[in-house]
């Protein structure tokens, strides 16, 4: 059953929202309508006097900071009594959900159609030849398409974009700025993202994490214009999501699809595109403990934990009939972006300095598909391959593998619209990220030295901090603490496209939800302002912490 949970829009609270009003001071006819209000008209005959307020002084105050402002004299805006956001596109337009969030989180009314904008309003238009005609909503495709124009210009306040994703970006700095500064001073911004790809990534198998708690990440990492969030659903120590063909499998703390599908909506609507996980073929534990003839086993008889036995010829069926199942769960509107990772990371088997002794059934497989010379990682490279192949018949076009998941070879290589996310380069094997880029991969960046919250610290790794991701780590360093040794024409945002921050559970007691969203708050934002813009950024730590606890 659906859990209840926070709004799905969050309104400025009440006593920022109060001082906010009292700083505008304005007189005038005020509105009737209540907050968020999406009547045709309000007060259409009778115009607004002109609001006063203290000058909004300074420079924008949001997070990521926004790329460039044209400061002009003038008072700025701050939301005031009466203010409406203005929609010229009408109520059905793919910009209206938009416009009612950010009406919603400042206390304001929204009105469409042809209105005369007055003192104190917003207006809200889409710029781009095809903004008007996409869908509602759609994952864009480039960072190009997430830019947006704010300006701040005798009280009034305009907000243009090509897409209804940059006006959304544009609302969420309206809305910061107004929870740190009151409002926005007078000027115009022109901001866009430097990597069309920033996310999140939850480790939901083996710590589970209630639904109210996903959506409460899902909204923050959408105010820091974040715009995806992976989901790792299935490990050995949980599968998490109701499954309908194989319900045995099923954990019994888990999510129902009703509540997956609510999940996705929500991601969708603030503009998160959802990166299904389901790994294989290793930590696969929670799976074949219901299917132990599928467990993958040394010659001397023992099992190799979470491992599936590729080589069985029931195994690819079983995975397959599960990604099929999933994939229809994780929805996609049509022609857009539709994300799949998997995995493909940590089979034991690799990892075996005598795999054709250890693991003999393997290498006779191996052999009989690639011939004489074909190996366990030939093997290894196959499956996921095939399981490429699922998940796109089902529409996937955006498919990602773990980078100890990809194998050099002369008889198979690995799909080459696979993305490489890059981990780690610190077991045995792991190959440099230049390698990736220079075979003409896309590398997306999880540096474990800096993007890795593991719980309970296991394996040397540490809990990283803010401050860390703010003044060391950029989308180039991928492997280790410098950036990638590769000419600056491979580490583009069209090669480098971004980078995802990951919360791993492995001792899943180490913390709880509650510490867990408060460890990640300030890695988050780091990452957010280091991904959105490639320059060093203006504020100290100090300052950057100091704004992020006020937005």
């Amino acid at each position: 059953m659906r859990r209840t949970g926070p709004a799905a829009r969050s309104a400025l609270p009440a006593a920022a929202l109060a001082g906010a009003l009292l700083l505008a001071g304005c007189s005038g006819t005020a509105d009737t309508e209540p907050p968020g209000s999406t009547s045709a008209k309000v007060n259409p005959t009778s115009a607004r006097a002109t609001p006063t307020w203290a000058p909004v002084t300074g420079t924008p105050q949001v997070i990521p900071a926004v790329r460039d402002f044209r400061r002009a004299d003038g008072r700025g805006w701050r939301p005031s009594k009466g203010a409406r956001v203005v929609v010229p596109a009408g109520e059905k337009s793919n910009v209206a959900d938009e416009a009612q969030r950010m009406a919603q989180d400042l206390g304001l009314a929204v009105v469409y159609g042809d209105q005369t904008v007055q003192p104190g309003d917003i207006e809200v238009k889409i710029t781009g030849k095809n903004g008007a005609q996409q869908a509602n909503n759609v994952p864009v495709q480039s960072a190009a398409d997430e830019a947006y124009t704010l300006t701040a210009d005798g009280t009034r306040l305009t907000l243009t974009a090509p897409t209804d994703a940059g006006i959304f970006y544009g609302t969420r700095t309206v809305k910061q700025a107004v929870h740190a500064a009151g409002g926005l001073p007078e000027g115009t911004i022109e901001d866009r993202p430097g990597r069309p790809q920033r996310g999140m990534s939850l480790d939901n198998a083996r710590k589970p994490f209630t639904q109210d708690w996903i959506e409460a990440r899902i909204r923050e990492i959408a105010d820091l214009k974040l715009n995806q969030f992976q989901l790792h659903f299935s490990d050995d120590q949980g599968f998490r999501i109701q499954s309908d063909t194989h319900p045995e499998i099923v954990s019994a703390d888990h999510l129902t699809k009703a509540q997956i599908r609510q999940i996705v909506a929500l991601a969708r609507s603030l503009h998160i595109s959802v990166v299904p996980e389901l790994d294989s073929p290793g930590h696969l534990g929670a799976v074949l403990k219901h299917y132990p003839d599928l467990q993958l086993r040394r010659a001397s008889g023992s099992v190799v934990p979470g491992a599936i036995d590729i080589s069985n010829p029931k195994a690819a069926p079983l995975i397959d009939s599960l990604l099929k199942e999933m994939s229809e769960l994780f929805t996609n509107p049509e022609g857009a972006p539709a994300y799949w990772h998997l995995g493909g990371d940590e089979y034991q088997a690799l990892l075996s300095s005598t795999p054709a002794t250890t693991y003999p059934q393997l290498t006779r497989a191996a052999r009989q598909k690639y011939g004489p010379n074909g190996t366990l990682r030939d093997l290894a490279t196959g499956w996921l391959n095939d399981r490429q192949k699922t998940v796109e018949a089902k529409g996937k076009n955006r498919i990602e593998a773990w980078n100890d998941g990809f194998f050099s070879s002369p008889r198979v290589s690995a799909d080459k619209n696979r993305m490489v996310d890059y981990w780690t380069g610190k077991e045995a094997g792991h190959r440099d990220p230049a390698e990736f880029l220079r075979e003409g991969r896309n590398v997306m960046n999880f540096n474990d030295e800096y993007l890795y919250y593991v719980l309970g610290e296991p394996n040397q790794f540490v809990y990283p901090t803010g401050q860390r991701i703010y003044e060391s780590w950029t989308p180039l360093v991928i492997r280790g603490t410098q950036p990638v040794a590769v000419p600056a024409n491979l580490t583009g945002p069209d090669r480098i496209p971004g980078a995802r921050f990951a919360i791993w559970c492995d001792r899943s007691q180490a913390q709880t939800a509650a510490q867990v969203a408060a460890g990640i708050r300030l890695p988050l934002a780091a990452l957010a302002q280091k991904t959105w813009d490639p320059r060093t950024p203006a504020l100290s730590w100090t300052g950057f912490k100091a704004l992020a606890d006020r937005v």
